[in-house]
This record gives C-alpha cells, sequence and structure tokens, in this order.
C-alpha cells in the first residue's frame, strides 16, 4: 500500500538567495490578490464565473508583461492559481452546507508564505547537500534523515524568520506486527492522555509557560514605532518564540501518537466538538494548549502507516457512566475520582472514561 508522507528540512539561504526568496513569495502574493480580484470583478460586473483554466489560460501572456511573474517557476504559478480555486471551492461548500461561508480574503503584505512546486525537478531539485531552486540558486540544507520513497512536491515555506523545505513523497507504507492488544484514550487537561490501561502522558502546558516571555515580546511589537526595523525585529522575535511553542506541541503529539501505534492495534478515542468546547471562556486556552486536533490528526496518519486501526466514537458521558456496571453516577469536573455507589467501582475518572471509550469502539 502506498502513501503520501511529508519530510521537512531546515534551510540556510543567503542574504542574497532570502531576497530571492522574499521577491519570489512577494510575486506570488500579488498573482494571488489580482486573480481574486479578476473572479470578484468578474462576478459582480458581469454576473460571470471565472475558473481555474479560465486564469491558467491567461499566465503565459501574464508572464511577457509582468519580468517580476516571470522569474518564478511556471508550474508554481499554476499552483498559486489552483490554492485560490481550493479557497473558492470551500467557501460554495460552506454556503451550501449551510455554513458562516468565509468569502476568500486578499493576502496582505507579508501573509504568504510558501511556495509549491507541483512536480519534483521543475523548478526545484536536490544537489546533495543542495536545494536548487530555479532562479534563486542552490541554497544549503541540513539533511537531518534520509528522505524516503518518491519525491513527488516540494514546498519552500517561510516560518518567522526561518526557512524550511518539505518534500511530499510516496512511500510505501511499513505495516507493524499484530499485538492483539486495544487501548482507549481519554484526551484531558490536567494529564494530556490517559489509557484505559492506565498509563498516564502529562501535559507539559507549554502555552502556559511560556505566556511571561510572549506578553513581554507582544509589549515590544506594541511599543516599537511601525514601520521601523526595531518592530520588524521584535514582530521576528515573537512570531519564532510562537513557532517554538508550536514544535514543542507537536513533538510531544509525534511521541505520544508513535508509542500508542507501537503498542496497540486499535486505538479508540473521543470523536470531540472541539471548536464548541473552546467557547468555554474558561478552559479555551488550556484546551488550545493541548493541541487534541493536533495529536488525533498525527495518530490517524501514523496508524494508517502502520496498519493500525483508530476509531473515534460518541464522547457523551463516558466521564459520568461507571465502566464496572454501566449506571450513570454523575460528578462534577472537578472531581478526579469515580467511586460507584452501585457496584463498588473505584478508580480515576480519566481512566474511567477511557474504559468507556474503548467499549464504545469495541461495539
Amino acid at each position: 500500500m502506498w502513501m503520501l508522507k511529508a519530510f521537512k528540512y531546515r534551510l540556510y539561504p543567503t542574504k542574497q538567495q532570502e531576497a530571492a526568496l522574499n521577491e519570489m513569495l512577494e510575486t506570488c502574493r500579488r498573482l494571488y490578490n489580482h486573480s481574486l480580484a479578476e473572479r470578484r470583478d468578474a462576478w459582480e460586473k458581469e454576473g460571470r464565473s471565472v475558473n481555474y483554466y479560465d486564469q491558467a489560460n491567461t499566465l503565459k501572456e501574464r508572464r511577457k508583461q509582468d519580468p517580476y511573474l516571470a522569474r518564478v517557476n511556471f508550474s508554481a504559478t499554476q499552483d498559486v492559481l489552483r490554492r485560490l480555486d481550493k479557497a473558492f471551492k470551500a467557501f460554495f461548500r460552506r454556503v451550501k452546507a449551510g455554513e458562516k461561508p468565509g468569502y476568500p480574503r486578499f493576502k496582505g503584505k507579508g501573509r504568504y508564505d510558501s511556495i509549491t512546486f507541483p512536480s519534483y525537478g521543475d523548478g526545484c531539485k536536490l544537489k546533495g547537500n543542495r536545494l536548487y531552486v530555479q532562479h534563486v540558486g542552490q541554497i544549503k540544507i541540513k539533511l537531518h534523515r534520509e528522505i524516503a520513497g518518491r519525491i513527488k512536491t516540494v514546498t519552500v515555506r517561510r516560518q518567522a524568520d526561518l526557512w524550511f523545505v518539505t518534500f511530499s513523497c510516496e512511500v510505501e507504507s511499513h505495516r507493524l506486527p499484530p499485538t492483539g492488544k486495544a487501548v482507549g484514550v481519554d484526551l484531558g487537561i490536567e494529564s494530556f492522555a490517559i489509557t484505559s490501561d492506565g498509563e498516564f502522558f502529562e501535559s507539559a502546558r507549554y502555552l502556559r509557560n511560556a505566556e511571561r516571555n510572549l506578553k513581554r515580546l507582544q509589549r515590544q511589537v506594541s511599543r516599537r514605532k511601525k514601520g521601523s526595523n526595531r518592530r520588524k525585529k521584535a514582530v521576528q522575535q515573537l512570531a519564532r518564540a510562537h513557532m517554538r511553542v508550536a514544535c514543542q506541541r507537536r513533538d510531544t503529539a509525534h511521541k505520544v501518537a508513535r508509542s500508542l501505534v507501537n503498542r496497540y492495534d486499535l486505538i479508540a478515542v473521543e470523536d470531540l466538538n472541539i471548536r464548541g468546547m473552546l467557547k468555554n471562556h474558561h478552559l479555551a486556552k488550556s484546551i488550545s494548549d493541548a493541541g487534541w486536533n493536533l495529536f488525533v490528526t498525527i495518530l490517524k496518519a501514523k496508524a494508517a502507516e502502520a496498519g493500525r486501526q483508530v476509531v473515534e466514537v460518541d464522547p457523551r458521558n463516558t466521564s459520568q457512566i461507571c465502566s464496572g456496571c454501566g449506571e450513570i453516577v454523575p460528578k462534577p469536573l472537578s472531581q478526579r475520582w469515580h467511586s460507584c455507589p452501585y457496584c463498588g467501582t473505584s478508580l480515576h475518572r480519566d481512566v474511567n472514561a477511557a474504559v468507556n471509550i474503548l467499549r464504545r469502539a469495541a461495539a
């Protein structure tokens, strides 16, 4: 079985190469905004819909007139139009579903941070420990691990003041030998994840721990004069601090997911309505800091590669139902221990919930 897997590496461009990459991103941003305005005006003034093919057919002519656009790989400019097309398709899907539409927005300066080369070798290629990018040159790359499979697409991304490249590769899934074990996982705030076997993965609370430093950096940004070099530097420092928190959270999610996938054939988790839960202003920051949605996404990807199964179940009353007799035992969120007056079952509230989650998945 073949699947797509991403490999991300750090890039170390020179000042000249960084300027060329920034110019490339700015050109893609202007192309995106121009194409968005073209679609909007065609509909408002003429009642005419413009699709991806209509705009892609004009790219060659645009490149003749715009020297900046001519310095960007042709396939990469096509991907910009595909990205806009996806945004409109998502908009129409939300309209049809009766959701909040969210019309595609124009990208402000510095808000377009990645460029994708759809075909490996067309404008972007690895040459030893260098990444060749058309019109930029050979950029130093830190290959901290070997790339597996066949490279399909390449994405160069700017994060804070750093540069990264992501290779999307077609790899053969490596199925792990069956263990005959299944586990239920309850996601929490006090502990990051709790299993039906009584294992606790502690929550590191990365955002809470970094909050003091983030507030200090935010105040520095607020004090700086808009448009000044000192403000740009402060913004980069703040962005890097936020990126560090995100990387720490992702690292924890990867480690916990790998631990579970290696040991269990079936992993049951709750199908949580995280967007609805974030409306609770007392817990919203803690829920965001935990990164449950990120963890479940990573868990599913690792399970698919290893031939494991992840089952999402209805989360209703998993904490209130007794795992011993099935009776509902109401208790407030502050009560962390489950004691059943009917059958005498006594265990941690979250372990009780994890056992119920596993039983629902098995059913």
